[in-house]
C-alpha cells in the first residue's frame, strides 16, 4: 500500500515536471510594432521577465496586418503553442474563431472580450488612469489648453481622451482641450511624422501640454512637444526616460502584468478564463513617476493626484466611460 502511495506520488511530480516543461507560450503583438516603446513592448517586458525567472522561451510575431494577425494566432495553436497571448482588440474575431477551434488551448486577449471557456480577456479602465494624468495636465499648463493625439480613431482610444478631458476640466472648467486622431485603420498606431504633425498644431493652437494614446505614433507627439519646449504625456509603458524634463508622466497599462500572469498561470495548471477590468483600484493603470519626471511634478499636484486616486477607488469621483454610451459629457 505503501509502496503504491509512493509510485503514485512520484508519477504525479513527474507528470507535472512533464506539464512545466511542456508550455510552449506565443504572443502575437498588435500591428505597431513589437519595440513601439508603449503597448507592445509593455507586453514583451512581461513575456522576457517569465523567461528570465524561468527559463522557458517564447516565441512572438508581429504582424503587418490584420490578415497575418489571425494566421499567427491559428498557426501557433496548430502547434502547440499554449498560451497563446494576442495583444490587441483588433484580433477579438480571430481568438473568437481560433479558441472554438483549438478548445484545449489557452488563449489571454488584451485589451477585448471574448467569452469562451478557454480565453481569458484581460481589459482596463483607461479612462480612470487617463483622469488621473488629466489632473496632472492641467495644473502643468500656463496656458489653459492640453491637447490629445489618438492612433486609431475607435471608441477605446476615444475612452482614453474623454478620461483625459474630465481630469483636466476637474482642475480647471474652461480648459480648451483639442484633439486629433491620426487615422482610421491599423497603420494610426505606427506614423509617428503624422503625430508629430497633430501635436505641431495643437502646440500652434496654445497646447503646452499634450497626450498621445497612440502606440508608436505617440514617439513622433513626445519629440515634437519636447522640440518645442512643451510638455508630453506618455502612454501604455513609462516613456518619461524617452525626454527626461519633457515627458510630464505616462499613462502606464499593465499589460506587462498580464502577459506575465498569463504564462505564470499556465505553467502552474492554475490558468482561469473569463474577463479582467483593472483600473486605479486593482493597480491596471497609474500615472508614472520615477526621477525623470521628478522635476515636474509640485507637491500640490502629488497631493491632487493622491486625492483624485483616493476618490476613484471610493467611489465619490465617478469617471464616465466613453464605451458605455460612445458619448463624452461636456
Amino acid at each position: 500500500m505503501k509502496k503504491s502511495l509512493l509510485s503514485l506520488l512520484a508519477m504525479a511530480a513527474m507528470s507535472t515536471t512533464a506539464l512545466a516543461a511542456d508550455i510552449k507560450p506565443a504572443i502575437v503583438y498588435g500591428t505597431g510594432g513589437k519595440f513601439d516603446k508603449s503597448f507592445n513592448e509593455a507586453a514583451y517586458n512581461g513575456a522576457e521577465k517569465f523567461k528570465k525567472e524561468t527559463g522557458v522561451a517564447y516565441r512572438d510575431f508581429e504582424p503587418t496586418g490584420d490578415t497575418q494577425g489571425e494566421q499567427a494566432i491559428r498557426n501557433f495553436a496548430s502547434k502547440g503553442y499554449n498560451p497563446v497571448v494576442a495583444v490587441s482588440f483588433a484580433w477579438t474575431s480571430a481568438v473568437e474563431k481560433v479558441a472554438a477551434e483549438y478548445p484545449k488551448t489557452e488563449f489571454i486577449l488584451i485589451d477585448s472580450v471574448v467569452d469562451k471557456p478557454n480565453v481569458r480577456s484581460v481589459v482596463y479602465k483607461e479612462h480612470e488612469g487617463s483622469y488621473l494624468v488629466g489632473v496632472l495636465a492641467a495644473m502643468a499648463s500656463k496656458s489653459g489648453k492640453v491637447g490629445f493625439v489618438g492612433g486609431m480613431d475607435i471608441p477605446l482610444i476615444r475612452r482614453f481622451e474623454c478620461g483625459y478631458e474630465q481630469g483636466a476640466r476637474s482642475v480647471n472648467p474652461k480648459m480648451q482641450v483639442f484633439q486629433n486622431m491620426t487615422g482610421t485603420t491599423g497603420a494610426a498606431w505606427n506614423d509617428p511624422v503624422r503625430g508629430g504633425e497633430l501635436a505641431k498644431n495643437q502646440i500652434d493652437q496654445g497646447a503646452d501640454v499634450v497626450y498621445a494614446a497612440a502606440g508608436a505614433t505617440g514617439l513622433g507627439v513626445l519629440q515634437t512637444a519636447a522640440d518645442n519646449k512643451k510638455l508630453s504625456i506618455g502612454v501604455d509603458s513609462n516613456q518619461n526616460h524617452l525626454h527626461p524634463g519633457s515627458v510630464l508622466t505616462s499613462m502606464v497599462k499593465r499589460v506587462d502584468l498580464a502577459v506575465y500572469n498569463a504564462f505564470t498561470d499556465t505553467k502552474a495548471g492554475k490558468f482561469t478564463a473569463g474577463t479582467q477590468a483593472l483600473g486605479v483600484k486593482e493597480q491596471g493603470v497609474a500615472p508614472a513617476m520615477d526621477d525623470n519626471n521628478k522635476p515636474l511634478i509640485t507637491a500640490e499636484m502629488t497631493e491632487a493626484l493622491k486625492k483624485a486616486e483616493a476618490g476613484i477607488i471610493d467611489g465619490s469621483i465617478k469617471v464616465h466611460d466613453y464605451m458605455a454610451d460612445n458619448s463624452c459629457p461636456q
